[in-house]
């Protein structure tokens, strides 16, 4: 028992968690799916926050957990169990003093992996990246996921040959598009005893959310740094999309190295362009590279010269109206 509960996890709500409409729309959705009896793949491209909601959705169940990261190398036994090590026993009998009687034993000793636990015990199993392990070693799933029954190996020892799952076994899995490397396509019949929800990146207000939590920056930098990563995104002309995975890594450089984008110009636009050409390419091709650093050039010089019109004072007739900050704040919509 104290072997089998070393990888058990205590979900707990994460700290810094940002819970938008957005995101509650998708928690809401997903255990609706759960309590219906049936498990949950969040299935999208990487920093679309999979993981992160299977987390947040396993601490909405509030059972133990058990965490399987997916694997090439993986193997059925992987995920059941298996023989590991010896057991060795000795007696020794001196009941009659002249008489040294001597026994000994040794066994193979059988321990169960993280996906026999969560199903004798009941605790929710989050599966995250399972196309990264080959399809035959997921296959022990499909009777687990329907008929509620787990096969046991005989080297397990026992009487019984079948594990009856645990009612409150609940599986919740993420996975990456097919089209990433080193992903494999799963098992239709697999696919079919799960439900599928599709993610794709958040919309502006939880990026910003995100990004502010993350980074505990003024909400007017934020916006600056969400803007240029969405506007690069939806430039459609990067290898791969930025995420906000790109925001939370620009604000936090920022927020080390004690600088604003407005006051650190070609700083802020040298950092950008370092972090987002690294994210939306995977190859390394110099004309990916190039381009996406002219885009995110351009995106800076915009927002930077946006924010820092707003400090312009308006003129009315011949005299100068110089507004607070309060009041421009509200003319731009934004606020710290």
């Amino acid at each position: 028992m104290i072997d089998e509960m070393t990888t058990v996890l205590e979900p707990s709500a994460l700290p810094d968690f940002v819970e938008t409409k957005y995101v509650k729309d998708i928690t809401d959705r997903a255990l609706s799916f759960i309590k219906a009896g049936f498990p949950v793949h969040f299935r999208g491209p990487s920093g679309t926050g999979k993981t992160t909601l299977a987390m947040h959705l396993a601490s909405k169940i509030a059972r133990p957990v058990v965490m399987i990261h997916g694997d090439e190398e993986f193997s059925t036994s992987d995920l059941v169990g298996g023989q590991q090590g010896y057991r060795f026993r000795k007696v020794i009998d001196r009941f009659v003093s002249r008489v040294l009687k001597v026994e000994e034993d040794m066994v193979k000793r059988w321990v169960d992996n993280r996906l026999t636990v969560a199903c004798k015990y009941g605790f929710t199993l989050i599966y995250d990246e399972f196309t990264r392990s080959r399809p035959e070693a997921n296959n022990i799933l499909l009777s687990i996921l329907q008929e509620k029954m787990m096969d046991l190996p005989v080297g397990r020892g026992g009487e019984e040959p079948y594990l009856r799952v645990d009612p409150n076994f609940t599986a919740i899995f993420t996975s990456n598009p097919e089209e990433y490397a080193g992903v494999h396509r799963s098992q239709d019949a697999l696919r079919d005893r799960m439900i599928t929800m599709d993610l794709d990146h958040f919309d502006y207000d939880t990026e910003m959310a995100i990004t502010l939590a993350k980074a505990k920056l003024s909400k007017q930098d934020s916006q600056i740094i969400v803007n240029i990563v969405r506007g690069l995104r939806e430039s459609g002309k990067c290898e791969f999309a930025p995420t906000v995975r790109g925001c939370i890594m620009i604000a936090k450089t920022l927020k080390v190295r004690k600088l604003t984008p407005s006051r650190a110009n070609n700083v802020f636009t040298q950092m950008c362009q370092d972090i987002l050409a690294s994210e939306t390419s995977r190859v390394g091709s110099k004309t990916n590279q190039d381009r996406v650093k002219e885009i995110v050039s351009g995106l800076v010089a915009k927002e930077i010269g946006t924010q820092k019109n707003t400090d312009i004072p308006l003129r009315v007739g011949q005299g100068d109206v110089v507004l607070s900050q309060e009041e421009i704040e509200s003319l731009v919509g934004v606020s710290n």
